[in-house]
């Protein structure tokens, strides 16, 4: 059985350190998505698809994305057995202050746009500042775009400067807002993982920050793509 422990990701505190480094990362395919605002990585071929819902600001991302699932999944990407969504949310700049999250969102589809998403993304979740310090400045944000080889550049520089994809950060946040439905107008929470469709329940959310369980969970989904709804956790 799958241990888990539920945590509802929505705002929290605290200083989070680390880094994490895949060989290949920038070889996977990547793409925007006929919506405008789903950015779509990995072997489109693929049959496990996982649809995560992130805030670069939420610390609980980066908790998944450096030290839980996060590792697994990229392993699995550049193995060719799952494909990955991204939707973009930016609400923890209005609850906690500042404007991180939108500018980090605008930088990621900047980069996105040179080929360089998987990448960057990964360096802004390993240097993620501390919640409640607005720390992805244009500077800062500039400054972690030159650890990722060939994405700094005059296109790249002066979308970050002039937050040229300010009209996909705010579609992005609307899909965020509608992924919730009726009983979750303002969003799902952060990060919030569906796998083939069906939406990892909060109450076993725990699972995305823990390596092996997760790891377990999509072996498991990948032997039986359409029974996953009988795995326990």
């Amino acid at each position: 059985m799958l241990c888990a422990v539920a945590v509802l990701a929505l705002v929290c505190c605290g200083q989070r350190a680390g880094q994490t480094e895949y060989d290949g990362m920038g070889d996977l395919p990547e793409k925007l998505g006929a919506d405008g605002t789903t950015v779509h990585v990995g072997d489109p071929e693929a049959r496990t698809l996982v649809h995560l819902y992130e805030d670069p600001r939420c610390p609980y991302c980066r908790d998944f994305e450096v030290d839980g699932g996060g590792p697994v999944l990229a392993e699995a990407l550049l193995d060719r057995e799952v494909r990955v969504r991204y939707t973009l949310a930016s609400f923890l700049d209005d609850r906690v202050g500042g404007s991180g999250s939108k500018k980090a969102v605008n930088a990621l589809r900047a980069a996105l746009a040179e080929g360089k998403f998987v990448e960057y993304h990964e360096v802004l979740y390993a240097n993620q500042p501390e919640e409640s310090v607005d720390g992805y400045t244009d500077d800062r944000l500039l400054e972690l775009a030159g650890e990722v080889d060939g994405l700094r550049g005059p296109a790249f520089d002066k979308a970050v400067a002039t937050m040229k994809y300010r009209s996909f950060v705010t579609a992005s946040q609307k899909a965020y807002e509608r992924a919730g439905g009726a009983e979750e107008p303002e969003g799902p929470g952060t990060p919030t993982a569906v796998v083939n469709d069906k939406r990892i329940p909060l109450e076993y959310s725990g699972v995305l920050y823990e390596g092996e369980p997760f790891g377990r969970l999509l072996r498991e989904i990948d032997a039986d793509p359409q029974g996953w709804e009988d795995v326990r956790f």
